[in-house]
């Protein structure tokens, strides 16, 4: 009986810790989102009207625009450039530890290092384009970092940078888990090298497609820290995201109802980007 309750106790502290800290705070978001609350929280109920005046607000547009281009720019390339990484160092090159080394260390770096370098190498005054000036290369420009309409292309190009080399290591391993024999089996058939990628070795690696995918967006829908530290959400708001919406009016802004309501739209991206794929791999899953 106390061999059966030891495991179940040992687990109690952090069980109810995250039931708190996570899940309660989700609900009492949940809650704030439906008042009226400002600058402190106040628990007079107002409807929806906190999320009538996010949407009708100009730069929860803007932020959702950027997410979407930030999204799908930000987890198509990692996907592109990991995958193709990994196949390079799948052929038994030289020194192939030190290359993965090399691609999987700006993981190890926080969104800030990596935010504050990319920060210096694309100011113009710092960075490419200056370097290029004293080339010689006087017309050159890259000013990207400065410019609203392209400031969170700047912050796609240091996501990628850091997260592709960690997709490179996933893939990495899903194509060092096929079984060679299968590769073999389709060479003998007289299978060309690009049909057995396409019909064997890509279909082998969905799951890790799957899970790729998952932490990519997740990393995505989230994003702070990064771009905090790239652009500070400018020039202006050019370059906010739905998260630094929502420090900007809860915290700055004193408009806690509103940062309430564009966390919990937060969450709702959430579950509608990552609901429908775990329910596809799960049916999948069934299936075979």
């Amino acid at each position: 009986m106390v061999e059966d309750a030891l495991p179940r106790l040992v687990v109690a502290p952090t069980f109810a810790a995250a039931l708190l800290f996570i899940y309660g705070y989700i609900a009492w978001t949940a809650v704030l989102s439906f008042t009226t609350s400002r600058m402190l929280p106040s628990y007079h109920f107002g409807g929806l009207i906190q999320y009538a005046n996010l949407f009708d607000n100009a730069r929860w547009s803007v932020a959702l625009g950027n997410l979407l281009v930030f999204g799908v720019g930000f987890v198509v390339i990692c996907l592109v450039v990991g995958l193709t990484l990994a196949i390079l160092l799948d052929q038994n090159i030289r020194a192939e530890g030190f290359i993965r080394s090399v691609y999987l260390y700006p993981m190890a770096l926080s969104f800030i290092v990596t935010g504050t370098a990319w920060k210096w190498l694309l100011n113009p005054e710092l960075g490419f384009e200056k370097v290029m000036h004293d080339f010689g290369f006087a017309d050159f420009s890259f000013d990207w970092l400065i410019n609203p309409d392209r400031a969170i292309y700047c912050v796609v190009i240091a996501g990628v940078w850091q997260s592709s080399g960690f997709v490179m290591a996933l893939f990495l391993a899903g194509l060092r888990g096929i079984d060679d024999s299968i590769i073999k089996a389709a060479r003998v058939d007289g299978a060309s090298l690009p049909t057995i990628y396409r019909r064997i070795i890509l279909p082998s690696l969905w799951p890790t497609f799957f899970s790729c995918f998952m932490i990519l967006a997740h990393i995505a829908i989230k994003s702070f820290d990064l771009v905090m530290a790239l652009t500070g959400g400018g020039p202006g708001f050019a370059s906010d995201v739905p998260a630094t919406f929502m420090y900007a009016f809860a915290f700055t802004r004193n408009q806690i109802g509103m940062g309430a309501a564009s966390a919990m739209m937060m969450l709702m991206i959430v579950v509608a980007v990552i609901v429908p794929f775990l329910y596809s791999d799960l049916r999948g899953g069934r299936r075979g």
